[in-house]
């Protein structure tokens, strides 16, 4: 008989191993505040009330019918900026497969969207540069384009993502223009007349004089260039923090309605006619300021599908997403920046993330990916000098930081194309301790329960679903922990 059993234990076997099995029973991960869960599996939840004991307890609900379905994930990730794959570059090359290997895909947190730096930003070595800076003589015709070493470092190390992660979707943002095509000529330094020199501020309005035209173009060939060496540029902003100016580090002013002008007059036409199917998200900057994006969207819909938003407004304000959201449900929003110093607090980063997600967000990006162990490399003069990465690289090899897994927790078991859920249940109190969860239907019918508890004492949660079940199970003190609930 062995001969006739073989083949269907053997069966059996690969069914177990097969990649992208669907669950069929519940399983729970944990990080938490004292990093002594790191993705770790513990125990999961059990259909029914389960056994809370004498501890504290909490109910959330979710609707995982067809009612429920909000927004769909595209994915999560960080930014890539020169400090990244500076230090990157560092490792051997088995090393950084390795690290990469994590990042990218589902043996660690899978992050499947990236921001990225056009030119300098404050988190590149000195000097300052951008890939068109032609010695900073007017070259309307940007026959000295050029991605130098750094942009020809970046688009290989973002080619290596992609060829990892296939689902990867790619940011552009610049920190400034060329300094020739600037009012001010340079692009750092000052602030004074510290905008792009396109006419807007002239009597006759934008593209009535200077480089609107070249600006458009200057987009066009950086994705070409990133094109030929394997990345794929799927979205751009045209400015990143277009109202912040500063002298330090590469800035430029950029007011909502050139903004908008611009997009629809230039950079959405010249990406159109060089038949490129990159997309343009609005604004890159605060909650408190969601007009800028709305004008924009006012007048360069047609080009216009996104929405990206930082955190560094005073007071964070995420339900500013769900507000635009009811007023422009055709348009995807994300959470591009948020930095995670090594100050930040044990749940930083899974608040800027729970946050956007909670109210419409379908990415999310933290400043930076990878830095050295100096928080570098950065500008000498205004470069930021405790922007830490979800990665810290150091004599040949690298540690998750915190942030990391933390945004792994959601980035992990949420894939693109998981719909996020309606839910209820979520509060934190005055006093900063509550539970924060966010849920998903995935694209296999298994559901994704993330859980951020701020008590110091764990919390027996019980969690109700539209479509008839009850789970329950205990969720660590100070951790965010991820339940995976097989198909309903």
């Amino acid at each position: 008989m062995l001969p006739s059993i073989l083949p269907l234990l053997l069966l059996s076997v690969l069914a177990e191993a097969a990649p992208g099995k669907r669950a069929t029973a519940a399983s729970a991960y944990c990080s938490n505040s004292d990093g002594n869960y790191k993705l770790s599996s513990i125990a999961p939840p059990v259909q029914g009330s389960g056994s809370p004991g004498s501890g504290s307890t909490w109910k959330l609900s979710i609707d995982d019918t067809s009612s429920g379905h909000k927004q769909t994930i595209v994915g999560f990730g960080a930014a890539v900026t020169d400090a990244t794959v500076t230090s990157f570059n560092t490792l051997s090359s088995s090393t950084l497969q390795q690290l990469l290997n994590e990042l990218m895909t589902g043996a660690g947190a899978g992050f499947a969207l990236m921001r990225h730096t056009i030119g300098a930003s404050d988190l590149s070595g000195d000097p300052s540069y951008t890939y068109d800076d032609n010695g900073n003589s007017a070259g309307p015709s940007l026959s000295s384009f050029n991605l130098g070493d750094r942009g020809n470092a970046m688009a290989t190390m973002l080619a290596k993502m992609k060829s990892l992660q296939s689902s990867l979707k790619i940011l552009g943002s610049p920190w400034s223009a060329p300094g020739w095509m600037k009012l001010n000529g340079v692009i750092d330094r000052t602030t004074k007349d510290n905008n792009l020199n396109d006419g807007y501020l002239t009597r006759g309005g934008t593209g009535s004089t200077g480089y609107a035209s070249a600006f458009a173009q200057y987009f066009v060939k950086y994705i070409q260039a990133y094109e030929d060496l394997g990345a794929h540029i799927d979205a751009i902003t045209i400015q990143n923090e277009p109202l912040h100016s500063q002298a330090g580090y590469p800035t430029m002013y950029m007011f909502d309605y050139e903004s908008a002008q611009l997009i629809q007059n230039y950079v959405g036409p010249a990406l159109a006619q060089a038949g490129m199917n990159t997309d343009i998200w609005a604004y890159d900057h605060n909650t408190d300021m969601p007009s800028y994006p709305q004008n924009v969207i006012n007048v360069a819909g047609q080009y216009v599908d996104s929405v990206a938003w930082h955190c560094y407004a005073a007071n964070v304000d995420w339900t500013v997403l769900t507000q635009f959201h009811e007023t422009n449900p055709n348009i995807k929003q994300y959470m591009t920046e948020c930095w995670t110093p090594a100050s930040a607090s044990w749940n930083q980063a899974a608040d800027f993330t729970m946050g956007p997600l909670q109210n419409w967000a379908s990415g999310v990006m933290a400043w930076t990916l990878g830095t050295n162990d100096q928080d570098g490399p950065h500008l000498s003069s205004g470069g930021c000098a405790n922007c830490r990465g979800l990665v810290t690289i150091a004599n040949g090899g690298y540690t998750f930081n915190p942030a990391y897994y933390m945004m792994a927790q959601f980035s992990k078991f949420m894939p693109p194309g998981a719909i996020v859920l309606s839910g209820t249940g979520s509060y934190t109190y005055s006093n900063g301790g509550g539970v924060q969860s966010v849920a998903s239907l995935n694209p296999d019918g298994t559901r994704t329960v993330v859980v951020e508890n701020t008590f110091s004492n764990d919390i027996y949660i019980t969690l109700s679903t539209n479509s008839g079940q009850e789970w329950s199970g205990n969720i660590p003190s100070q951790s965010v922990t991820t339940w995976v609930l097989p198909a309903a």
